[in-house]
């Protein structure tokens, strides 16, 4: 059978998902998702020309060529706090106790620090320190000005972008709903966490791996369940949680042996396979197929191709759900080791970067097998060994596809 490229079939699997319809979401509960509109600032902040420090609001006119030897003498005629207006206009001569974040009384147009004064008597305040027009002065829209683009759809909704959307004034946010997600996983040799094991027995580390990845890609996960290598049972179970989720992952029982029923059972359930296999290691068994309104991505039941694949095939739809494409960044790198591969396959090999002396940037690259279970702990990304070729020697230079800092760009509804 002949194997889809890496690309082809993901971008075949990615078309065939249309995101989910937006909702308005309170901004706490919004934490993570991805916002579903261009937002524009509704108002400047300031709304107002404000004071920038503690200390007097002055005409700066006043305060010409005076110093701590030469104070110019102003009489007090206001107090104005943060969040209260100024009770009166400025006139020539007059001077207003002002604090920080308060409005600018019309007729002022400076600040005088507080340091820079002397209180003689109440009532009157020596201004020590020439100032010049809007010393001190925050002005209408310094931060955000009312009608300009403020965030752009796609944008992650971290604190710092929900504090500036409480900022203008919002209690709720327009997102693309999270995705509901169950994880299925298959195999007679499975056993639970926490209890004993022989030694021909595995304890089941995919649930929780898959879901904290779904977790991860912002996804609800409705649903951890185990089953069988019994083709009814599993069947039965296919058909349950497919009524329960939006997605399905499940892992193992992807390939052609004999009790790997899952593909089997999804296509007599009626799925329509998007994906079956691609050229692709580690996870060369992934498929992605359709029952009903579910999407089913169906992951290789080994650790380390469970992780490639999921992060190639079910991490990207889980994020389409939600209104986005993940763009990572790619460096160019020498590979510290060599590696013979499959010619038409592209290996995805996990490894961290290291800066030589040089300037050089190399991978640092890692045993890579199908069940392997640490060679993605504290990795910063995949070396891309593409196809076409079929031996790649130390010193080699390939892409590095970083997990850090992606951009998330907005896919059309």
């Amino acid at each position: 059978m002949s194997l889809a490229p890496l690309a082809t079939a993901r971008k075949t699997a990615l078309d065939a998902l249309r995101p989910a319809p937006p909702v308005r979401m309170p901004l706490l509960e919004a934490l993570g998702h991805f916002l579903a509109q261009d937002v524009t600032a509704a108002r400047s902040l300031p709304g107002c020309p404000v004071s920038a420090m503690d200390g007097y609001a002055v005409r700066a006119e006043d305060t010409s060529d005076v110093n701590r030897d030469r104070p110019a003498r102003l009489r007090v005629v206001d107090t104005i706090y943060a969040g209260h207006l100024p009770s009166r206009v400025l006139q020539p001569g007059e001077a207003s106790r002002i604090f920080t974040g308060a409005p600018l009384p019309e007729g002022a147009n400076a600040i005088v620090r507080q340091e820079a004064t002397v209180v003689p008597e109440a009532g009157l305040v020596d201004i020590c320190i020439s100032v010049p027009p809007g010393k001190d002065i925050r002005p209408t829209g310094e931060d955000l000005l009312a009608g300009t683009p403020l965030l752009r759809a796609g944008q992650r909704l971290e604190a710092s972008v929900l504090g500036v959307l409480a900022s203008m004034g919002d209690t709720h946010v327009l997102v693309r709903p999270p995705p509901r997600v169950a994880v299925l996983a298959t195999g007679d040799e499975l056993v639970s966490p926490g209890t004993p094991a022989l030694p021909h027995q595995v304890y089941e580390s995919n649930l929780v791996l898959v879901a904290a990845l779904a977790r991860e890609a912002g996804a609800h996960v409705v649903a951890l369940e185990r089953s069988r290598d019994d083709a009814e049972a599993l069947r039965s179970t296919l058909q349950r949680l497919t009524g329960e989720a939006d997605m399905l992952i499940t892992t193992g029982g992807a390939s052609v042996g004999e009790k790997d029923f899952v593909k089997r059972m999804l296509s007599e359930l009626g799925a329509s396979f998007l994906v079956d296999g691609v050229a692709l290691k580690p996870g060369k068994p992934v498929a992605v197929a359709r029952l009903g309104t579910t999407a089913v991505v169906v992951l290789p039941g080994t650790p380390g191709a469970a992780t490639v694949a999921f992060d190639q095939f079910a991490r990207p739809l889980l994020l389409r759900h939600q209104g986005v494409a993940e763009e990572r960044q790619r460096v160019r790198v020498r590979l510290d080791d060599g590696r013979h591969k499959q010619a038409g396959f592209t290996y995805l090999v996990s490894g961290t970067l290291e800066t030589r002396e040089d300037g050089q940037v190399w991978a640092r690259i890692r045993t890579q097998d199908f069940g392997q279970h640490l060679q993605n702990v504290d990795a910063e990304g995949y070396a891309v060994l593409p196809p076409g070729r079929a031996d790649f020697v130390p010193g080699d230079e390939v892409d590095f596809e970083r997990f850090d800092r992606p951009r998330f760009l907005p896919v059309e509804p």
